[in-house]
């Protein structure tokens, strides 16, 4: 990582990297919508949650902690609930993360399937249908095209895997660095 990134965050005293957030309130943390859900069940704002990502991926291996200041030190019950609801958000993050990467190697399977099945029949086709009847060349070339059909759908299984996995398992740490990361609170007036 370029020093100079992380020349640009604060450090603990322990050296682990401070990714700051002041708000007046903990209440501008969660989106509008959902006021009337208590803390540990509300979504982060929007910009929050992006804020974080970008700062965390940005970090990329560096240990860090997250420090919200507000106008006020919040009382020990709204900092439980605060960290908290940035635990179980960004766990549900890395949720929908492994769900859509298990749907992605489903696909792949899927495809895996279909081009082994399909070379199967093409080779078979080749080595029972040219004795048949009927037309030479519409045999070959509808051997030929079971062909071609098998190895696009076995490159494509294989590309689906080898290429696509990597950005889903890479959110999934993210998302799972986020949630594990130590909460701090500090008021506008103090320094940690």
């Amino acid at each position: 990582m370029k020093k100079h990134i992380l020349d640009r965050y604060e450090r603990t005293t322990d050296g682990r990297v401070v990714i700051d957030v002041s708000s007046a309130r903990a209440e501008e943390l969660y989106e509008d919508f959902d006021k009337t859900a208590p803390y540990h069940k509300k979504d982060l704002d929007e910009d929050l949650a992006f804020y974080l990502t970008e700062c965390a991926r940005e970090l990329e291996r560096a240990e860090f902690v997250i420090r919200f200041t507000f106008d006020s030190m919040p009382s020990e019950e709204l900092m439980g609930r605060v960290r908290t609801s940035l635990h179980k958000f960004f766990m549900y993050r890395k949720e929908l993360e492994l769900a859509a990467m298990r749907s992605m190697m489903r696909t792949s399977l899927v495809f895996f399937v279909i081009g082994i099945a399909l070379l199967f029949f093409s080779l078979w086709s080749a080595s029972v249908g040219l004795h048949e009847k009927g037309s030479p060349i519409m045999r070959r070339v509808l051997i030929e095209g079971l062909t071609i059909a098998a190895w696009v759908s076995l490159w494509e299984s294989l590309a689906t895997f080898l290429v696509h996995w990597r950005p889903y398992r890479q959110k999934i740490a993210l998302n799972d660095r986020i949630a594990s990361a130590e909460v701090l609170f500090l008021s506008s007036g103090l320094h940690r």
